[in-house]
């Protein structure tokens, strides 16, 4: 499904992803680099740079686990999409305000290396699921 995400998206789109930790935020974002031909190894947790950067800029990977408010208005984020690259935010409900138009995906844990994906593309009255 991410794979499928990424490649429905249109440049400088915002993914806000959000999930329990360990719900597979990251594994999710393996998969939506993977769908855009981006080698899925050069993901990694950003819990600790904060922002990373695949495929020469086609993906920014933000991770706000650790972050204030303020300390995310300090990052710039709104920035990101301007040069066509797509965002996933990992912890987005971290976010001081919403991003206009991101898409919404909402992961939960079923446990046995299964996941409940909710995504929400802004279309009023449109919510995707599946495991």
């Amino acid at each position: 499904m991410a794979a499928q995400l990424a490649r429905s998206l249109a440049p400088g789109s915002v993914v806000a992803l959000t999930g329990d930790l360990g719900a597979g935020k990251t594994a999710f974002v393996r998969g939506f680099v993977e769908g855009l031909g981006v080698d899925p190894d050069e993901v990694t947790s950003p819990t600790f740079t904060v922002i990373q950067e695949y495929g020469g800029g086609r993906v920014f990977h933000v991770d706000l686990y650790r972050l204030t408010g303020e300390e995310v208005d300090d990052l710039g984020l709104e920035e990101l999409p301007e040069g066509g690259g797509l965002v996933c935010i990992e912890w987005a409900e971290r976010l001081p305000r919403p991003f206009s138009g991101a898409v919404a995906v909402h992961i939960i844990d079923l446990g046995e290396d299964r996941r409940e994906l909710m995504i929400d593309d802004g279309c009023p009255g449109v919510t995707r699921s599946g495991n």
